[in-house]
């Protein structure tokens, strides 16, 4: 539990996965210079020792952020996943503990949307099976099962940022697109909604999916519905790797079902570049497999350093939890040089408002401003008072039974 406000200097930053040099940068410029950078994540014991006096950590994708770990993180005060997603972190516990945890949904949208659309044009012009056979010394000039995409129809399963500009991409070189989002989502373009999973599969020549990893959305793609796509049909899977059973997608290329694939993400997936990757799909040369490196662009991993590395300056700097995935979100200004600035995190149940101003007001301070959200079972109250010394408000505000944390800033 954070007693007093920290300067800068002191405030522990780490950094692991060989984030972005930008991120680094930007707290530098912001003032921090206690900032330990790693390109990868040490092994538990070491990365428990690194973490134990942490405020601020930034991870990505391989760095397991779970109860174990947590526990050795006495000082935690913000989480940032420079990455979509958030699978890697244990969300309700950093909730309990008071722990915001930011990430950058929207920075690679740009770079897995184009990867996808040169997916779509190498598969329809049979590109990967005739790129292995060269690679093999044979000569496969042949136009079979050669085509544009102009007139093709394109099926995206999740309309959201990445899914709705791959439409616009797709459109732009003469592809219908139809779409199926468990939401109702405005079209964009000349794009049409289709009611049903079930409904789209019939009538598409290339599916993608850009859907998130929820339990709705694991084997969402199984044997039956391979099976609704037309003889000839292509899928595309950039998304998360428990959404297609492989198996049954090796299946139904083996069989001729479907001409191609191009693969992303995989169920399991290699802990290290040191470490093989195993998969079915590697017998198919008709089958583009990519290493999870949708968002790998250079481009991508810049917006993605100044997105998270903004949010958790803001965060460490006056509290402001905009966009956070797992706490209260609230947008606060900037503190005014004469006012001092009360973060309360407590559990969320009957009477802590109520004995949040008690304590205010059997000090005598006045409240110049107040903000308040809840989250679950988390709510954050954010009072900029006028006094001289916070130490007596801090030690009364910890006694409030249900307090899980208390930061203060000058």
């Amino acid at each position: 539990m954070s007693k007093l406000s920290l300067s800068k200097e002191k405030i522990k930053v780490v950094l692991l996965e060989g984030v972005h040099p930008d991120a680094e940068a930007m707290f530098r410029q912001d003032g921090y210079n206690n900032i330990h950078v790693l390109k990868s994540t040490p092994a538990d014991d070491e990365l428990k020792a690194l973490l134990k006096d942490a405020h601020i950590l930034g991870i990505r994708s391989r760095t397991q952020l779970k109860d174990e770990v947590l526990d050795a993180c006495e000082k935690l005060m913000a989480v940032g996943t420079f990455c979509i997603g958030t699978n890697q972190v244990d969300l309700d516990t950093c909730n309990q503990r008071g722990i915001p945890v930011f990430n950058a949904p929207y920075s690679n949208t740009r770079s897995v949307a184009e990867l996808v659309l040169g997916e779509i044009i190498l598969l329809l012009r049979g590109i990967p099976e005739k790129n292995a056979k060269a690679h093999r010394g044979e000569w496969f000039k042949s136009a079979i099962n050669s085509n544009e995409t102009r007139g093709k129809t394109l099926g995206i399963v999740g309309f959201g940022h990445i899914g709705s500009q791959l439409g616009i991409l797709a459109e732009a070189v003469g592809m219908r697109v139809k779409y199926y989002d468990i939401e109702n989502k405005l079209p964009l373009g000349n794009c049409q909604a289709v009611n049903s999973l079930e409904a789209l599969l019939p009538q598409v020549d290339v599916l993608s999916l850009h859907v998130p990893a929820t339990d709705q959305t694991a084997n969402m793609i199984t044997g039956k519905e391979l099976s609704l796509l037309p003889q000839g049909a292509f899928l595309i899977n950039a998304a998360r790797g428990n959404i297609v059973d492989i198996d049954a997608l090796a299946d139904h290329l083996q069989r001729g079902h479907l001409n191609g694939s191009a693969i992303d993400v995989f169920p399991v997936e290699p802990a290290s570049n040191n470490d093989p990757f195993v998969s079915p799909l590697t017998a198919f040369d008709n089958v583009i497999l990519t290493p999870h490196i949708g968002g790998s662009t250079a481009e991508a991993q810049l917006n993605i350093a100044n997105e998270v590395a903004d949010k958790l300056i803001k965060y460490s700097n006056n509290g402001t939890t905009a966009t956070a995935v797992n706490f209260p979100e609230v947008s606060l200004p900037q503190l005014h040089d004469d006012l001092t600035r009360v973060m309360h995190i407590h559990q969320n149940k009957p009477g802590m408002l109520e004995q949040i101003n008690h304590a205010f007001s059997s000090q005598g301070i006045n409240i110049a401003a107040m903000y308040l959200q809840t989250a679950g079972e988390v709510g954050y109250v954010i009072m900029d008072v006028q006094c001289e010394s916070s130490d007596p408000i801090v030690n009364q505000l910890k006694d409030i039974d249900g307090t899980i944390r208390v930061r203060v800033l000058h």
